[in-house]
């Protein structure tokens, strides 16, 4: 039995999680079914290392009397994301929650960037994320939708070979945009930032930041309680909360840290 009983308010409601074959999209789409909602599933080749936690996912929602389909998109590339909020559409019917989670980029010095680096920041990680708030608006404020970005404290603090930081910053801003801009549809967007949370990416982490795992255990983020914020966001409780970053670090960013 699910620790998260479905809430009404979100039964049959529908969320579309980018980058949500693993990690903390994975978790979130998990968080969001046990709430209720129907899934559309986003990942950017049609199969990859993810699929089966994707299966997975899906079959569960079966097991649970709800939808979730897996569609494939490169969110740098208009076109690909013009097709995917058309199938999205196509296959639900509505959208009432968009969660922007997708992201790509080098581990590398600012300086280090060579021009296809620098486009695939810009390109995936804020190109991306417009055009499919674009795409989706007409979908979204049919129901009073949800907008819900994935940033992290990158884009508050300087964080060594993550370039990732200024976009994610650029995002928050583009967050607060929406929030007046998007009003008089009745759409909402808001903005988690996540601490440090063991992902994938975790490894090399490890390796730009040595000092990292000397870290105590009680400042990185279960991704559970990252989507439990998203959850938060996604809900009726939050309808008072409208163009906010809520930090979701454990108190990280309360510390000065060492960086050596």
């Amino acid at each position: 039995m699910s620790e998260h009983p479905a809430s009404d308010a979100l039964t049959g409601q529908v969320a579309l999680v980018t980058g949500s074959t693993r990690g903390i999209g994975h978790a979130i789409a998990s968080r969001l079914l046990d709430l209720g909602m129907d899934l559309a599933l986003h990942g950017r080749q049609e199969a990859g290392p993810g699929d089966e936690a994707t299966q997975a996912l899906i079959a569960k929602a079966q097991a649970r009397g709800r939808r979730a389909e897996r569609f494939a998109a490169d969110i740098a590339d208009k076109a690909s994301v013009t097709k995917l909020l058309e199938d999205v559409g196509q296959a639900f019917g509505r959208l009432d929650v968009l969660v922007l989670n997708a992201a790509r980029a080098p581990f590398k010095e600012s300086w280090r960037l060579l021009e296809r680096d620098l486009r695939q920041l810009v390109d995936t990680n804020f190109l991306g994320n417009v055009f499919l708030v674009q795409r989706a608006l007409s979908l979204l404020e049919q129901h009073g939708g949800r907008i819900v970005f994935l940033s992290s404290l990158g884009s508050r603090a300087m964080s060594p070979q993550y370039p990732l930081g200024p976009m994610k910053a650029a995002m928050e801003a583009m967050v607060r945009h929406w929030a007046e801009e998007l009003r008089p549809q009745g759409v909402r967007s808001n903005a988690i930032c996540a601490g440090l949370v063991k992902t994938d990416a975790f490894k090399t982490l490890r390796r730009i930041w040595p000092s990292v795992d000397r870290l105590p255990d009680e400042l990185f983020v279960p991704v559970e309680e990252v989507a439990d914020a998203v959850a938060f966001l996604a809900g009726p409780a939050s309808r008072g909360v409208n163009g906010q970053t809520l930090v979701v670090d454990r108190g990280l960013s309360n510390r000065h840290l060492r960086g050596d």
